[in-house]
C-alpha cells in the first residue's frame, strides 16, 4: 500500500510539474503547413489547452483506478493506458509551446477532480472501471474529431498530433472492453458528458 501511495504521488507530481517525456516521436503532418493568422494560432493553442487538459485528466484517472484496483493484471492494464497516455500529454505541451501559448492554469484542479473521479470508478468494482474507461475514451475520441473540423485547415501540425490522439483512444476502449467493462447507465453517461462540457469550456479560456 505504501508503494503504491508513493507511486501515485509521484505520477501527479510529474504529471503536474515536470515536463512530459514521450516515447514515441510527434506525429508529423503529411501536407505542408501555412502560416497562421493571430486568430487561428489562438484558436489552435485553445483547442491544444483544451486537449493538454484532458490528457491530464486521462493521467488522473488512470492512476487512480491502478490504485484502486487490487487485480495485479488489470493495474498492470491501467499502468500501461497511463503511460500511454503520457505521450499525448508530451505532444500537446509541445505544440502548446510551437503556438507560443500555455497550459490551463487549473490544470491541479482538473487533475484532482478526475483523481476523484477514477477512485470512485475503481470502489466501485473492476468491470465498472473498465466500463468508465470505454465511456470516456469513446467521449474523447468525439471531442477530437470535433478539434479536427475546427482546427485551421493549414495547422497540419496540431491536426496530425489529434487524428494519431484519437486512434489511440479507440484502442484504448477497445483494450477495456476486452478486459470485461460493462456498459454503463445512461445517467452517468450524461453526467460525464456534462462534467466534461465544463471542463473544456472553461479549459478554452484559461
Amino acid at each position: 500500500m505504501i508503494d503504491a501511495f508513493l507511486t501515485t504521488a509521484d505520477t501527479a507530481l510529474r504529471t503536474l510539474f515536470a515536463p512530459p517525456r514521450a516515447a514515441q516521436p510527434t506525429p508529423q503532418p503529411t501536407q505542408a503547413a501555412s502560416d497562421l493568422s493571430n486568430e487561428e494560432k489562438k484558436l489552435a493553442a485553445a483547442l491544444m489547452r483544451v486537449n493538454h487538459v484532458g490528457e491530464v485528466c486521462a493521467q488522473a484517472l488512470y492512476t487512480a483506478q491502478a490504485f484502486a484496483t487490487r487485480n495485479e493484471t488489470l493495474r498492470s492494464h491501467f499502468t500501461r493506458a497511463c503511460v500511454e497516455e503520457t505521450d499525448h500529454l508530451a505532444w500537446t505541451k509541445q505544440r502548446l509551446d510551437e503556438l507560443d501559448s500555455r497550459p490551463s492554469l487549473l490544470n491541479p484542479l482538473w487533475y484532482a477532480g478526475a483523481f476523484g473521479i477514477g477512485l470512485l470508478a475503481g470502489r466501485l468494482g473492476d468491470r465498472v472501471s473498465l466500463g468508465f474507461v470505454v465511456e470516456t475514451e469513446r467521449q474523447v475520441e468525439a471531442h477530437l474529431m470535433s478539434h479536427m473540423d475546427r482546427l485551421p485547415a493549414g495547422d497540419t501540425a496540431s491536426r496530425a498530433i489529434v487524428a494519431q490522439m484519437a486512434e489511440d483512444e479507440v484502442r484504448h476502449a477497445l483494450d477495456a472492453q476486452k478486459a470485461g467493462a460493462v456498459e454503463l447507465p445512461a445517467p452517468v453517461k450524461s453526467l460525464m458528458k456534462a462534467a466534461a462540457k465544463v471542463m473544456t469550456t472553461v479549459a478554452h479560456h484559461i
